[in-house]
């Protein structure tokens, strides 16, 4: 499974089961864009072992709220539907990659 969109409707079923990874971002957030490739990246990488996901919180500003995103990008680390950690701000790739092995 590659990159995908979450909304508010779909999140809970999407991360219920396994390791998830979801990038809350803005289309006018700076640092978002130069997160992104990464993004991008480690889901091509960790495909069909982890569910990475991106939730624009201009467009589902409940899911931000719900998981206190108080600044983006953040980055939310979830197994089986439970936060287990999250980067905040643009991080180096191997932050992210720690958490993901630590975690498969």
């Amino acid at each position: 499974m590659a990159l995908i969109h979450l909304t508010e409707e779909a999140f809970d079923k999407a991360t219920a089961s396994g390791l998830s990874m979801v990038d809350f971002w803005a289309s006018w957030c700076g640092p978002c864009k130069m997160l992104s490739p990464v993004i991008d990246g480690l889901a091509r990488k960790y495909e069909g072992r982890v569910l990475v996901g991106k939730v624009n919180t201009d467009d589902q500003p409940g899911l931000a709220m719900r998981f206190g995103v108080m600044s983006i990008p953040t980055v939310v680390f979830l197994k089986d539907g439970k936060e287990i950690d999250r980067k905040v701000g643009v991080m180096p790739e191997a932050a992210y990659t720690a958490v993901l092995d630590a975690n498969l």
